[in-house]
């Protein structure tokens, strides 16, 4: 049991494929988990168990048939609770609103169907989306896989997809990113999180919070699986306002025909950036640059155009203005059941006239155009995913944002980053880097942490207790 459900996306996709193994015995295995580990670890807020059975039943019968959907065949995919389903509650992790079923089913959701995936249920979210310690006061907070004793953040938003992974109870799951919430989450937990370039995977179905900054990304166990998964999901969707009409590119295949990274110029976090890291995650981080070292990558050092800081307040604002224009009719009610920290970041919003909005967006464009300039000579950047590892839930501050520093420029500048396992602290909790590259080259970051991937084992890890 510990194989097939520890087991990267691509290898059951596979062995499905071969008859070496049923769908349905890896979903009941899964479910089995489910219902021994969700109980503590609370990463789902719904498991479609039946129609999960049905489904992964009839995919068996094609694959006996020869027939084969496309290539997720068989396996199981969760999503957070921010997009669609057809006929399934959704709750955007908030009390506040009715309950409500879905009437339609998210882009995501439709391609994932249509490529062989089983659907397997829906992961809890911070509330609407807008917290990076992953924690909700309205529906609880997901407990952080790696102790089971301390109930540990999670990350966030995508707090339940990358507690559900990290645990062995789905084969990959898909998350959103607007500050750092794939990557947030899946650094924590010791899984691979792809931030994917604004418009190359369609939003349409997915409840908005900052729609300049809102991107679609997996999580999974392996680099390959991102890679595989961004091949079944990317593409224009005309029923998506920011979807952009690019090609559809196949990134699986260049990752075999591109292995070696030797030569590649790889910019390393500026040396004003490193007091705000942990001293434990300085220390993975540098290990992890050595292994690039080995691999024949050239280090640059250089500065930020501009400081991680001044880029976390122009982020913020934005989220807040947009949040705002979203949910700010909802949050101003009272009475109702809401996160209070979620509620004060929305209301933040309140106070951003159209004026110093436009402002804000002037300085985006400004400090896109700086960062492209600030990145000629350069392949990737690669900076920790985050700036502190997992601390107990009892610890968090919410008015510090520690886990955002180097999540939320990424958004910001609209670029790409994949988030990869890099070592752990002397606690034995998670500790990651993130690749991070131009707006749409997704390609060369995946590249890059592939040749991590492979020369090392850290993504190979799973969570004590948790083994079978």
């Amino acid at each position: 049991m510990t194989s097939m459900t520890y087991a990267p996306l691509e290898r059951l996709a596979a062995a499905i494929h071969r008859g070496e193994l049923s769908s349905e015995a890896l979903l009941e295995a899964q479910l089995a988990r489910i219902a021994r580990y969700d109980s503590q670890l609370h990463a789902f807020t719904d498991v479609y168990a039946d129609e999960a059975r049905a489904t992964a039943r009839g995919l068996d019968q094609m694959a006996r048939a020869g027939v084969r959907l496309g290539p997720l065949h068989g396996v199981t995919v969760a999503v957070k609770d921010l997009f669609e389903v057809q006929d399934k509650p959704i709750s955007a992790g908030s009390k506040a609103r009715p309950p409500r079923t879905s009437a339609i089913s998210a882009a995501v959701v439709e391609r994932l169907r249509a490529a062989g995936a089983v659907v397997i249920g829906k992961t809890h979210t911070v509330e609407f989306a807008f917290g990076g310690w992953g924690t909700n006061a309205a529906m609880g907070t997901p407990w952080n896989p790696w102790d089971l004793q301390t109930h540990r953040t999670p990350g966030g938003s995508s707090s339940g997809s990358a507690v559900a992974l990290a645990s062995g109870m789905c084969s990959a799951s898909v998350g959103t990113d607007t500050g750092g919430s794939v990557r947030i989450p899946a650094g924590l937990c010791g899984v691979v999180g792809l931030k994917t370039t604004r418009g190359l995977i369609s939003r349409h179905g997915l409840i908005e919070l900052c729609p300049t900054h809102d991107t679609v990304g997996p999580l999974t166990r392996t680099v390959r699986d991102s890679a595989l998964l961004l091949d079944v999901l990317s593409g224009p969707d005309p029923r998506d306002s920011v979807s952009l009409p690019v090609p559809v590119r196949e990134v699986l295949p260049q990752l075999d025909a591109q292995r070696s990274v030797a030569g590649m110029r790889v910019w390393t976090l500026p040396e004003a950036e490193r007091e705000h890291v942990a001293a434990e995650v300085l220390a993975v981080y540098d290990q992890a640059l050595q292994v690039l070292d080995a691999l024949g990558m050239q280090r640059v050092n250089r500065a930020l155009p501009q400081s991680s800081s001044e880029s976390m307040r122009v982020a913020g604002s934005l989220m807040s203005a947009e949040g705002y224009a979203n949910l700010g009719p909802l949050f101003e009610q009272d009475g109702l059941e809401f996160d209070p920290h979620v509620r004060r970041r929305i209301l933040l919003g309140r106070d951003i006239g159209s004026a110093q909005y436009i402002h804000l967006l002037k300085l985006r464009e400004q400090a896109k155009a700086d960062m492209l300039i600030a990145m000629e000579g350069v392949d990737v950047c690669v900076f920790p995913t985050n700036a502190i590892a997992a601390i107990p839930v009892s610890e968090v501050d919410e008015l510090a944002t520690p886990l955002s520093r180097f999540g939320r420029f990424v958004n910001l500048l609209d670029l790409c980053s994949v988030a990869v396992p890099a070592g752990f602290t002397g606690a034995g909790m998670p500790v990651s880097m993130q690749v991070i590259g131009r707006p749409f080259d997704e390609a060369t970051i995946l590249r890059v942490g592939d040749a991590f991937e492979r020369a090392t084992r850290w993504h190979q890890a799973v969570p004590p207790g948790l083994e079978a």
